[in-house]
């Protein structure tokens, strides 16, 4: 393509003045200018030369020092690799440098992130479905234990745990979670082999999670696992699904059985205290009769012994007065008769009225 060229437009295809069809032209001339002349520089710089190479050298150097700079977060542990090898310790959170690139590595995994892992059952999430789902399947030859009294128990449960040290637990252990998972199982199986049945199926449950969860805590730390247990949870303990309806009998037959010891205890402590209180009343009557007897004797006593010392001082006197007191006391009472013994009384039949008495005798 060619365009006209004369000498006021100075080879500008645009017209006089350096003007562009956007506007303005004295300001894109000075940037071409700049831009021109920086080239120019580049070029003839010479990279080849010694003090360039060496410069050149230097700024790659510390660009590749400076590499070696790394972050840990404050939910993350620092590991340091030199060549390869971790170097038995970790970093906490903050700004930190080691080794660049090919030299050191750096690794900060996340040890505040609760993982969970099931025994005896697998979840949706387990079995790679939505974690909306509510599929769930049970693995058998996790969860079937042997209690302390012969029976099986199906246990199943999940450990909760997390980061304690994030080296030991790369590097230590081959695989940490199947060891946690198989750990977590044998000292559940050890516990449960120590209790009875019924007791896991009633009040023992957190006694069992406590005494789970410190001795793997144990067992995981004498392996140097870097494993923090922060809980076991009993999911369910329950019989086999085979003799489950046996053992809901069995468990209503203990019921009756409690209903029943219930019941009669209630009884018992009802009429105990009735006995009880039965019982004292009539101490108590027993107790004031035989206290009146006593005091009655003593009574007749005394006065047995004011009529002798009496009879001692006055004797006849005192005869005298006993007789008379002594007929007083027979002839006291209706229907007397009293005849003389000279036997001269006019017209009196001596009678003796047997039926009356014999009717007297029988209404007494």
């Amino acid at each position: 393509m060619n365009w006209h060229k004369n000498n006021n437009d100075n080879g500008n295809p645009w017209g006089s003045g350096g003007k562009n069809p956007w506007g303005g032209g004295s300001n894109n001339n000075d940037f071409e200018d700049s831009f021109k002349k920086a080239t120019d520089k580049v070029k003839n710089l010479k990279v080849g030369t010694p003090r360039n190479f060496s410069i050149f050298i230097i700024v790659a150097i510390l660009l590749w020092l400076a590499t070696g700079f790394y972050r840990v977060e404050p939910d993350e542990q620092g590991i340091e690799l030199l060549f390869g090898k971790w170097n038995e310790t970790t970093t906490s959170p903050g700004l930190h440098y080691f080794f660049p690139t090919p030299i050191g590595k750096t690794i900060t995994p996340k040890v505040e992130v609760i993982r969970k892992i099931n025994v005896g059952f697998r979840t949706a999430s387990d079995l790679g479905f939505a974690s909306n789902s509510n599929a769930e399947r049970k693995v058998a030859e996790e969860s079937l234990m042997l209690s302390g009294d012969q029976n099986i128990a199906d246990v199943q449960f999940t450990v909760l745990y997390k980061i304690k040290d994030a080296g030991n637990f790369l590097f230590k252990l081959r695989n940490p979670e199947l060891t946690v998972k198989d750990m977590s199982e044998s000292v559940m199986r050890e516990v449960v082999g120590q209790r009875d049945l019924q007791f896991l199926l009633t009040e023992g449950r957190q006694e069992v999670e406590q005494v789970v969860r410190v001795v793997l805590q144990d067992i995981l730390d004498s392996y140097e696992s870097g494993v923090l247990i922060q809980s076991i949870q009993l999911q369910s303990v329950d019989p086999p699904d085979q003799v489950i309806d046996a053992f809901d009998e069995v468990q209503r037959a203990r019921q009756d059985k409690e209903r029943l010891v219930n019941e009669a205890n209630s009884y018992l402590n009802k009429i105990v205290p009735n006995a009880r209180g039965e019982s004292a009343k009539l101490i108590q009557e027993a107790t004031a009769y035989k206290e009146q007897v006593v005091k009655q004797a003593e009574g007749v006593a005394q006065n047995f012994i004011d009529v002798y010392n009496s009879y001692k001082n006055a004797k006849g006197v005192t005869k005298r007065r006993i007789y008379l007191e002594t007929l007083r006391e027979v002839l006291e009472g209706p229907n007397k008769i009293i005849l003389d013994d000279s036997g001269s009384g006019q017209g009196v039949v001596p009678y003796l009225p047997l039926n009356e008495l014999k009717n007297n005798k029988q209404s007494n």
